[in-house]
């Protein structure tokens, strides 16, 4: 392994013929590329595998936003790495052999902004999701400008549902409507808030799983 500083090629990272790139510890370095091991993977290897692939099909569709409100994006790990870290570590559990994410423990996003004050999750006829919360825009970094968002996920579908900056705070409620294709169906739903600037965000608040009616 040898490390360089910014020459012709610069930091790099990712294969280049037999040389592989990468940033140690804020270092560039290079190495050789490893040869291909002749062993087969142990169990533990295995199912870390599985639970790495789990959380990046599962974590996809909110890369954009996990790129910029999960974490402080400090250091050599980017957002979305922290984000399949800690999903891994903090949302998962390994079922007969196999792992299954823990939906109440996912975190959307992650950050010190001040969170919701009793916020409550109810259903009403048409797709529509109703989340309403108390003022606390004077409770710690609170403001009563900061955004509102809700990520709906339903597992049958595999799919997402994201609704960014659709209120204030202090708006004190919001209304959102699903597609008609997920009547029948349960999603899991989750709320956040970043500020107006969308520099500073919350916790995601697990909402709980509901049947869309």
């Amino acid at each position: 392994m040898a490390t360089f500083n910014k020459g012709i090629l610069g930091g790099f990272s990712g294969k280049v013929g037999t040389v592989v790139g990468a940033n140690w510890r804020g270092k560039d370095i290079m190495r050789s590329l490893p040869k291909p091991s002749q062993k087969e993977p142990t169990e533990k290897q295995l199912l870390q595998q599985a639970k790495f692939k789990l959380a990046v099909a599962f974590l996809l569709p909110l890369k954009a936003i996990q790129s910029r409100y999960f974490g402080s994006g400090s250091g050599v790990k980017s957002r979305v790495n922290m984000a399949t870290s800690y999903t891994i570590n903090e949302a998962m559990r390994v079922v007969a052999g196999i792992p299954e994410l823990v939906y109440n423990k996912v975190l959307i996003t992650r950050g010190e902004l001040t969170g919701f004050q009793n916020a409550v999750l109810a259903t009403q006829v048409g797709c529509v999701l109703s989340l309403e919360w108390e003022d606390n825009g004077n409770q710690g970094n609170a403001k009563a400008t900061d955004e509102v968002g809700i990520v709906c996920y339903c597992k049958e579908l595999k799919l997402f549902d994201i609704f960014e900056s659709m209120v204030m705070r202090s708006d004190l409620m919001l209304d959102v409507t699903l597609p008609n294709y997920c009547i029948g169906k349960t999603v899991e739903v989750y709320a956040y808030l970043n500020n107006d600037k969308q520099t500073f965000v919350s916790n995601s608040f697990y909402l709980g799983e509901h049947t869309v009616i």
